[in-house]
């Protein structure tokens, strides 16, 4: 049972959200893309927001700075967070543009809301469940795709649902979070995503 949950643990980990979004964006939007151009994005976004924070995690873990890519101590976490505060800004004003990917753009831009809001609570060693913002800012971002080019994926939904009962639990069951943390994390993760789409709705 450890072993699945700390599984789900990696999977799900937050730097993989952003991939996990922008393949989902292209998958289900009705907007026509060419399948390079989207091979190349979905490649750019895996290389801002998963091989640069392993690179830099291996280091910090070299140097101990951290003691492993969950940070389970809030004091370690802010050197990840001000890399991924920064390489969120630069998606957003240098890969993700407002003109071609709008929806896209807007998770990028909400999930750095998040992000920083994160870095705030840690400032002030507040440590907020980042997987859980992950899960929830995921999940509004079909919620909102669905609902603006009226697509069926009541499906997918579900599982992703279903996937932030299961990150939550063992996040728990690792004792990695409290329940409040992960309460914190979602509003965290949620909240920004139905601000910034809310023209979307």
């Amino acid at each position: 049972m450890r072993t699945f949950l700390k599984v789900i643990s990696y999977i799900f980990h937050p730097i993989f959200i952003p991939v996990m979004a922008t393949v989902g964006f292209f998958l289900v939007t009705p907007r026509l893309y060419d399948f390079n151009f989207k091979i190349d994005v979905s490649v750019t976004v895996s290389i801002f927001t998963i091989f640069i924070p392993i690179l830099t995690f291996i280091l910090l873990r070299r140097f101990r700075l951290i003691d492993s890519i969950f940070v389970k101590d809030v004091k370690q976490r802010r050197i990840p967070l001000y890399l991924y505060v920064l390489l969120l800004f630069l998606m957003i004003t240098k890969v993700i543009s407002k003109s071609l990917f709008a929806e896209l753009h807007d998770f990028f831009l909400a999930t750095l809301i998040s992000s920083i809001a994160c870095l705030i609570l840690v400032l002030f060693r507040v440590k907020a469940s980042m997987h859980i913002m992950g899960m929830a800012g995921l999940v509004l971002f079909f919620i909102v795709l669905s609902i603006t080019y009226q697509l069926n994926i009541t499906f997918a939904l579900s599982i992703l649902i279903f996937m932030i009962g299961l990150v939550g639990t063992s996040r728990l069951y690792l004792k990695a979070h409290t329940f409040i943390e992960l309460i914190i994390g979602f509003f965290i993760g949620a909240i920004p995503q139905v601000l910034v789409m809310y023209d979307w709705l």
